[in-house]
């Protein structure tokens, strides 16, 4: 264990190691908290296909542009932070499904769907919403 790890310092410094080591502590403990936040105050209907949704409708054209790149970006956060936790400690695949909930693409609500419809995600889900006295996420039936 020792040569792995003088062989790892080689190559990467011990200062970057331990912002590394700290930076996904703190990226854990906060989707440990972000998530089920998120997850507990979207409206039920959310991931159903069949009820529309309109982000930012009413707004200036140049408001809703400006808010559609940010909302973007921080979408592709949460992507990448998610497809990291798929290694690392976190809740990788909720913080993707967050990620690509605020991502903006063609067929986007057609793989959401897909993804809260895997029954061990959606369970998930649904037991932290009722912890909550939340209703129960609704998904448009397969056609």
């Amino acid at each position: 264990m020792d040569s792995l790890l003088a062989t790892i310092q080689q190559w990467i410094p011990v200062d970057l190691l331990i912002s590394l080591t700290v930076a996904s502590a703190v990226g854990f403990i906060g989707s440990l908290i972000a998530i089920p936040l998120i997850l507990v105050r979207l409206p039920a209907d959310y991931f159903d296909t069949r009820t529309p949704r309109h982000w930012m409708k009413d707004h200036h054209p140049l408001l809703r542009l400006v808010g559609l790149v940010v909302k973007n970006l921080i979408g592709a956060v949460f992507l990448l932070a998610g497809f990291a936790m798929l290694f690392l400690p976190g809740q990788g695949l909720l913080t993707m499904l967050i990620g690509i909930s605020l991502m903006d693409f063609p067929r986007k609500r057609e793989l959401e769907a897909k993804m809260v419809g895997q029954p061990t995600l959606l369970g998930g889900i649904n037991m932290m919403r009722q912890k909550f006295h939340k209703p129960p996420l609704t998904l448009a039936p397969d056609p």
